[in-house]
């Protein structure tokens, strides 16, 4: 058994704080956003199915909201953020998908790097003008298999793999965060970009469409060797509540960080390349019409 040092119940009173959670209709996400509810904070569930997320958060309790989100579609993002009215605390950028060959954005992105990436880009850009105190964003340790492919990045003239597409987006991630903390620290804010991966979890991710046969193996995987969505959302929580230096990564402290406390661990050198960061946060602009969403004059 797993002993935990550090839990839900160690976060500090989050009273009259507003937190937006992307993708928390189940798994890590709706965790998340319940631990943040018991917490005291006001949860906006941000989700692309409307239904689904008032279902979620009928079970949190406290203080939630749910508002349509795909980010799978720019339009969409542009609607939720100009919809949007009031102070935001903690962005927390959860939601991921893990798709096949061919399946693409509605803006042309392949799924997966368009939606992990791009889609949480152009959101907390747009957003920013509102938040106060910290950007979180869930990587993977995937990360360390990825490669962004700056020739190729819808991956649409080379041979398509899984792990190579869900790796892209997360090390992605990881590059955006550090490309985000140094120009929030050139714009004179106190807003802090951090980083979080929630381990070997329980969660539905990367099943959808799958063989049966492969989905029952995973989820026989799952309940020998994962931990439950309420730990893995441990490393976010963490992240948006602790005093952590910028651009920090947080994930389990445990073996091969599959599970465990929430803790500062490393990331890949790739994921460390500021040159790369720059570029692609550039290359993101560029794809999403979106760019930084603070005055550095």
């Amino acid at each position: 058994m797993v002993k935990y040092q550090w839990t839900a119940a160690d976060m500090p009173s989050l009273d009259g704080r507003t937190v937006v959670v992307t993708g928390a209709t189940s798994g890590v996400g709706a965790a998340t956003a319940t631990a943040f509810s018991r917490a005291g904070a006001h949860v906006v569930l941000a989700v692309r199915d409307v239904q689904r997320g008032r279902d979620a958060a009928r079970t949190m309790g406290g203080s939630t909201e749910v508002r349509e989100l795909d980010l799978a579609d720019l339009s969409s993002i542009g609607s939720f953020v100009q919809s949007w009215d009031g102070p935001l605390d903690i962005l927390i950028n959860n939601a991921g998908v893990a798709g096949r060959r061919g399946a693409r954005t509605k803006d042309g992105f392949d799924l997966q790097f368009g939606t992990n990436h791009l889609g949480h880009f152009a959101l907390t850009n747009l957003l920013l003008p509102h938040i106060s105190d910290r950007v979180v964003t869930v990587a993977s340790g995937a990360h360390k298999a990825g490669e962004i492919h700056f020739d190729d990045l819808t991956l649409s003239r080379r041979r398509y793999g899984f792990a190579e597409a869900y790796g892209q987006s997360k090390l992605a991630n990881l590059l955006f965060v550090l490309e985000l903390q140094r120009r929030l620290r050139r714009a004179g804010t106190k807003v802090r970009s951090v980083a979080a991966h929630p381990g070997y979890s329980a969660t539905n991710l990367g099943t959808t469409g799958q063989p049966k046969a492969l989905v029952a193996a995973a989820n026989l995987a799952g309940r020998l060797f994962a931990q439950s969505s309420e730990h893995g959302a441990l490393p976010t929580l963490f992240a948006a509540t602790q005093d952590l230096p910028e651009a920090s990564y947080v994930g389990p402290d445990g073996r091969g960080e599959l599970r465990g406390s929430p803790t500062l661990v490393g990331r890949s050198a790739k994921a460390s390349d500021l040159t790369t960061a720059r570029r692609l946060w550039e290359v993101s602009e560029q794809l999403t019409g979106v760019s930084f969403g603070l005055d550095t004059d």
